[in-house]
Formats: C-alpha cells, sequence, structure tokens
C-alpha cells in the first residue's frame, strides 16, 4: 500500500471522450468517484483535465475557412464551460467543490508569478476544494502553448511537492515492443536512468490529443530526478487510480530518485528561460558532475560567457564543447560575472542550493 498525501491525476483526451470526441459521461462519472475515495482517505487531489477542445469539437461546427489555431481557441472556449459543468454537477453529488484553473507557459516562467499559483492552490486544496486544470487554450498560441496536458502536469506536480503523478491515457503503460503486437506486454517498473528503455518508446500520439508515450516519458524522468513517483496506466480501467494507491494495477511506475529542493523543481521545469551560456572547464565540469559532494560554481572554472543575464536569472551551464551540464540562478549579473571571470577567491556565480545538474 501507498502512503501518498498528495497526488497530481493528468486525465487525457480519450479517457474523458468517446470515439466521436463527445464527453464520455460514464468514465468520467467512474474517474470522480474514485477521486472522491481518496479524498474520503485523506489525499490531496489535483486533477489535470484535457477533453475541453474535444468537448466543443462535438457541441459546434466551425467554418472550415477558419485556422486551426482559432479553430482550437472556440472549440476549447465552448467546450470548456460543458467540461467543468459535468465536474461540477459530479463532485456535487458528494458535496465537494470544484475549481477552475486555466495556466499557459508563461504562467511558470516568471518565479513571482509562480508562487502566486502555488499559494492559490495550497489555499484550494486546504479548503478541500479539487482545482481543475487545463491549459487556457483560448489563449494559448505556438510559443505559449504546453508540448500538451503531460507537461502541466508535470509542473503542476514538480511545483506543488507531490508525492505521484498519475497520467492515464487509453494506453497500459510502456511496452516492451509495438503496441500493434500482440507480444507486446507492459513493462511494470522502470528506472528513468536505464537508457535501453528508450527503444521501447514509441513517439506516436493519440488521435485527438497531442501527445504521445514519448513525452509522457520525458515528463516522467523529469519528475522522478525531482523524487515524485509517476505512474503511466489507462484511465478506461475500471478503479485504475484506486489500484495504484494500493500498488495493485496494470501499467508502469517510473521510480523516483532522490527529493530536489523547491526552487531546483521550478529550474527543471524552465529551460527555455536559460538567458545565457556559461562555458566551464574541464575541472569545473568534473567537480560540479561529481556524486561525492555537491558544489558551486566558481568564477575560477569559466573561461567564457555568451548572452547576457541579470542577478536571479536562470543560466546554462555548458562544459568546452558546449555540452550540458546544468542550470542554475545566477548571484550576480553579466557584468561582474566577466569581472571575476576565471579568477580565485571570488564569489560563486551560482551557489549549489540553487544549481541544477542534469
Amino acid at each position: 500500500m501507498n502512503s501518498y498525501k498528495k497526488v497530481v491525476v493528468k486525465l487525457g483526451t480519450n479517457v474523458l471522450t468517446r470515439t466521436n470526441g463527445a464527453l464520455d459521461i460514464t468514465s468520467i462519472s467512474h474517474i470522480v468517484d474514485q477521486i472522491v475515495q481518496l479524498k474520503q482517505q485523506g489525499i490531496e487531489v489535483i486533477l489535470v483535465s484535457s477533453g475541453a477542445v474535444g468537448a466543443g469539437r462535438s457541441a459546434i461546427q466551425l467554418s472550415k475557412s477558419l485556422n486551426k489555431i482559432v479553430q482550437r481557441q472556440v472549440y476549447s472556449a465552448v467546450g470548456q464551460i460543458h467540461l467543468l459543468n459535468l465536474y461540477n454537477n459530479l463532485f456535487s453529488n458528494h458535496q465537494i467543490f470544484c475549481a477552475q484553473v486555466l495556466a499557459t507557459k508563461e504562467d511558470f516562467r516568471d518565479r513571482t508569478h509562480y508562487l502566486n499559483m502555488k499559494n492559490c492552490f495550497q489555499a484550494l486544496l486546504r479548503d478541500n476544494v479539487i482545482p481543475i486544470v487545463n491549459e487556457n487554450d483560448v489563449i494559448s498560441v505556438n510559443e505559449l502553448m504546453f508540448t500538451d496536458n503531460d507537461e502541466l502536469a508535470g509542473l503542476i506536480a514538480s511545483m506543488m511537492n507531490a508525492d505521484a503523478l498519475l497520467i492515464l491515457s487509453t494506453v497500459d503503460g510502456i511496452l516492451d515492443g509495438h503496441p500493434d503486437k500482440p507480444t507486446s506486454k507492459t513493462i511494470a517498473e522502470i528506472d528513468p536512468d536505464d537508457k535501453a528503455i528508450q527503444e521501447f518508446i514509441m513517439p506516436s500520439k493519440s488521435s485527438f490529443g497531442r501527445g504521445g508515450m514519448h513525452t509522457k516519458f520525458n515528463i516522467s524522468k523529469k519528475v522522478s530526478k525531482l523524487g515524485i513517483t509517476t505512474f503511466i496506466a489507462n484511465g478506461k480501467r475500471p478503479n485504475i487510480i484506486l489500484d495504484i494507491m494500493k500498488d495493485d494495477f496494470v501499467g508502469t511506475k517510473i521510480l523516483p530518485k532522490k527529493v530536489a529542493s523547491n526552487i531546483k523543481k521550478w529550474m527543471a521545469f524552465n529551460e527555455l528561460e536559460e538567458k545565457a551560456l556559461v562555458y566551464i572547464n574541464e575541472g569545473a565540469a568534473t567537480v560540479l558532475s561529481s556524486t561525492e559532494k555537491v558544489s558551486s560554481l566558481l568564477p575560477i572554472g569559466i573561461i567564457k560567457i555568451e548572452g547576457t543575464f541579470k542577478k536571479g536569472d536562470i543560466i546554462k551551464i555548458v562544459n568546452e564543447a558546449g555540452e550540458p551540464i546544468g542550470m542554475g540562478v545566477a548571484q550576480y549579473n553579466v557584468e561582474k560575472a566577466l569581472e571575476y571571470l576565471g579568477q580565485n577567491g571570488k564569489k560563486a556565480l551560482v551557489h549549489y542550493d540553487y544549481l541544477l545538474i542534469e
């Protein structure tokens, strides 16, 4: 039996809809019943739910002359009302409140905004309200879009210090062969550092959603490094959420690594916010990558800086060949970093508490 106190449950579009894209009320009702049981066990639940675009697509017909981005915006705006109304009715039957939270990638990039959103989630959970999160497809276009809701779920799990992330789609997990082969079997447990597992990850996407198993596994690896256990399973299976909580389920479990600090959890999902490249020499790369002890990035190990940054910005750290070592939060601006470049006895550019090694 698992002892998780806080879990993020991500529901893929195909779990929530029928083959024609219409909302599957029976499936959603069963999911809600399981979440209610978790609440009764004292487990905090955050629900990351797709389905708005699919619901909108089945509710309204749009002109084919509209471009795909505008279609997605309209479908989402219409469908989100149908989806949340259904959730509200189902949870109300159990005297439980739910709340809508719509997010874009931009919401996670600014540290202050990030903490404000975290405070909102904490307040909802404290008052026994179930947050239902979805990407704000109405305003999310191109660079503001998440890869899919798997990425959003990973960000939420990281931000809220979740114990487990449940990614539910309509497949049983990661298979040891092609999904079309009858001999392929579900891999029950995965160490994310096992490079051999990569060959089993299929790049194909779901019929209505944007993601695929490749995205799910990449998100799982990220949250694993932050100490979060990830489960990939079939959300259409009866009682799958409850079975996962009992550790008696059909699916794939991705094992967690050591628990990371809150600042490192924020950094792990913010590669796009790197302001500059900081090149370090071989000796510094060896020291920073060592598993024996933690070390800060000192100016004496820096050989070159590309780009600009100010204090508090995330910088990318690379070796002499430009290969990534990790990232960190700059303790001072680029002007001072260039002044200290290669010198001994100067303040660390990145303190180890704010350093995330890949």
